[in-house]
């Protein structure tokens, strides 16, 4: 009886060390199985989330000035400037796609009387470029860009102060097709696109509504800060006398006889920055925009050290048109007596600049961009921002209008996060 009850104990002792074998393996199986699942998915998270790439920097820089009784001189004044500089990258397979948006606005407020409130900085810029990868780092791409600003740009002077620009005037828009170079080695990223076939609009758009709204306040603006500024009631009084005038004799046809001669705002901002063009005769046509057809180039350079970044973009562009007619010969035919040396110049400072546009001579843009952070919230930062436009004329402090290399520096200390 024993030995039929040891036997049968290790029967079925044996069929359930079997049994939970079996059940071990399906469980290890099924495990497998799940955690070999998981892994897939992870992975392809990963990939997709490498495949995306999300940076860039936001910020406000603020600096304030309080004086009282400083002998060398000077005015209390707050100035304040919000930035932000994003970077969106989407880089699979033989696929990129790389946006970036750069804008800032500030405004400066000085204690005085006349201007209190001024703009400092005013900027946008929009690019993207999408390419596909033929061979190691380089890329057949197709580029778009946009620059304007956001308010209204003024000549800050003391007196009345003329409108110098706006909202699409000025503003570029680049379309192209090139050759993408990027590559990226010890921390920098690299990135050299050049296109044979590039195209800029240039505008200077200002609507009917605008146009005579603000033509009106410009040529009364200096009837309207005699008014605001006169020292005694007497002045007020005489200085009203002569804004209803000048007003009367706008609204009887002002605006028309500005417009007759080119001098309504519109058309003074499209000689600025030459988007006005010539019919067979020479003669000047106004229109809201320039489209070209040149060579384009740009490069960049992108470098993150710990906290520390830094980047700079350079951009060049000729048009591949020629000089065209001889503005000499415009001149001399259209002017009457005088000779093309001894001519006015900023009278014809705009046949000038269009003279100058022609293939070799390259509209320039060179930014650069400096950040640190640090403390987790504050952030030092040193922006410049250099250009050079053919056909843009500024006058120098004495009035001599000509093109000149424009530049903006701003170093600044504020709130600012790097992500």
């Amino acid at each position: 009886m024993q030995r039929k009850f040891i036997s049968l104990s290790l029967c079925l002792f044996a069929a359930l060390t079997l049994s939970a074998q079996d059940v071990d393996k399906a469980t290890v199986t099924g495990n497998a199985e799940a955690a070999a699942k998981a892994g897939s998915d992870l992975q392809k998270l990963e990939n997709t989330e490498k495949a995306w790439k999300f940076d860039g920097t936001v910020g406000l820089n603020a600096a304030a000035t309080g004086l009282v009784n400083w002998a060398a001189g000077g005015k209390n004044n707050v100035n304040g400037i919000v930035y932000a500089k994003l970077h969106l990258l989407y880089h699979k397979n033989a696929i990129a796609w790389e946006t970036n948006f750069d804008t800032d606005f500030g405004m400066t407020w000085i204690d005085q009387k006349e201007d209190a409130f001024q703009k400092s900085s005013d900027n946008i810029k929009l690019a993207t470029k999408f390419g596909w990868e033929f061979k190691e780092n380089w890329y057949l791409t197709v580029l778009g860009s946009f620059q304007s600003q956001y308010a209204l740009g003024r000549n800050y002077v003391t007196g009345y102060n003329d409108i110098i620009s706006k909202w699409l005037a000025p503003s570029y828009t680049d379309v192209s097709v090139g050759i993408d170079w990027k590559k990226s080695y010890k921390g920098a990223d690299f990135s050299i696109y050049l296109s044979p076939i590039a195209g800029r609009i240039t505008s200077a758009y200002i609507g009917e509504a605008w146009n005579k709204r603000y033509s009106e306040q410009e040529a009364l603006g200096a009837y309207q800060y005699a008014i605001d500024y006169a020292a005694t009631d007497l002045e007020r009084a005489a200085a009203q006398a002569a804004y209803d005038a000048a007003k009367a004799t706008y609204e009887a046809g002002g605006y028309e006889a500005q417009q007759a001669a080119g001098e309504d705002l519109r058309s003074k901002l499209q000689k600025t920055y030459g988007t006005y063009g010539y019919d067979d005769a020479g003669e000047k046509v106004y229109r809201n925009v320039r489209a070209e057809f040149g060579l384009s180039f740009k490069g960049g350079i992108a470098y993150t050290y710990k906290d520390l970044k830094l980047s700079t973009t350079l951009g060049l562009f000729t048009p591949y048109q020629g000089k065209g007619f001889s503005l000499k010969d415009a001149y001399e035919k259209t002017a009457g007596a005088g000779s093309w040396e001894t001519r006015d110049k900023n009278a014809y400072y705009f046949e000038y600049s269009n003279n100058n546009r022609y293939f070799g001579h390259f509209d320039v843009d060179w930014d650069v961009n400096l950040s640190y952070q640090f403390l987790k919230c504050l952030q030092v930062t040193l922006q410049t921002s250099l250009k050079y436009y053919n056909g843009t004329l500024i006058a120098d402090k004495d009035g001599n209008l000509s093109e000149r290399c424009q530049f903006k520096g701003v170093i600044g200390l504020g709130v600012g996060y790097s992500f």
